[in-house]
């Protein structure tokens, strides 16, 4: 059956217009990039490497290093993954592998929902009950310090980790799991044995995305972390204020002379926050690619 010309010149246009859209989501990237580097690239020249990449955050003082920041970050996202993983991949595990399906199309709806909080709401509930727990449980003179930020980052990063998760168990085949309790195996060392190692390579992508959403995250960190720029060493790092990339940039961008060496300096930070959060995205996405290469080849 032939087709109109009118039919093919709508075909036409909604493929142009995918297409341009398309494109233009990449050419938005490329943009704020280019951005980043014209604002902040000029810290690089007008800063010693030792003092950008110092322990001593004191733009008053001419003092611009950002080692403090980027180990901050780093404290908090890595100790939010290490709390919200287990959690996040036994919550999979239930909803795919052993609640029902009313059950399961309950939960999931809800595990969406949850990603939609605002994340000043979360901010504000760590700094009313989290923080006062923390204090009161660990002893800590604040209760504003880096576990009670790597709690909210947890729960933030939970929808992501549970979503993707939930997906990597779903795609692994029937057959695994015939196989398993058809030489003897009960239904947990199936799961644990068999469905979740088959399911791994997408268990490290909802890591890597989870990582990439409580890296970038502000608001929240801004509020229940204490934003006091020192080195995080020591056995209580963990229960002492820290400052991240994301809070340093938000409290004093709006308060800075533009064009001046603190301007730059912070677009320096952006720099390489966008390169962490890209490696991270680029890391997640090469996994899931090489899961799909293997299963196509099978």
């Amino acid at each position: 059956m032939r087709q109109t010309p009118r039919v093919r010149w709508g075909e036409f246009a909604i493929e142009s217009l995918i297409r341009v859209i398309g494109f233009s989501t990449v050419g938005f990237v490329i943009i704020i990039f280019l951005f980043l580097l014209r604002e902040g690239l000029p810290a690089f020249a007008q800063i010693d490497l030792d003092n950008l990449f110092g322990t001593r955050w004191y733009p008053t003082f001419d003092l611009f290093g950002t080692l403090p920041l980027i180990l901050g970050s780093a404290l908090i996202t890595i100790t939010a993954i290490v709390i919200a993983l287990p959690l996040g991949v036994a919550t999979a595990v239930f909803i795919r592998e052993v609640a029902p399906n009313w059950a399961r199309e309950i939960l999931k709806p809800m595990i969406e929902v949850l990603a939609g909080i605002p994340s000043v709401v979360l901010g504000f509930f760590g700094m009313t009950l989290v923080a006062p727990i923390v204090r009161e449980t660990f002893g800590a003179p604040t209760g504003l310090v880096a576990f009670t930020g790597a709690l909210i980052l947890a729960y933030m990063s939970l929808p992501t980790i549970i979503s993707v998760a939930e997906d990597a168990l779903d795609a692994v085949p029937k057959l695994y799991r015939d196989a398993g309790l058809a030489m003897g195996a009960t239904q947990w060392q199936t799961i644990w044995r068999v469905v979740v190692p088959a399911a791994r390579s997408g268990i490290l992508t909802a890591v890597m995305l989870g990582m990439g959403r409580a890296i970038g995250e502000t608001m929240a960190v801004m509020m229940v972390t204490g934003n006091a720029a020192r080195m995080p060493l020591g056995l209580d790092a963990l229960f002492r204020p820290v400052r991240t990339m994301t809070a340093t940039i938000a409290a004093e961008m709006g308060e800075v002379a533009h064009g001046s060496v603190h301007y730059h300096a912070l677009f320096a930070i952006g720099i390489i926050l966008f390169v962490i959060t890209f490696l991270i995205n680029l890391a997640a996405a090469s996994t899931m690619f090489r899961k799909r290469r293997r299963g196509g080849l099978r």
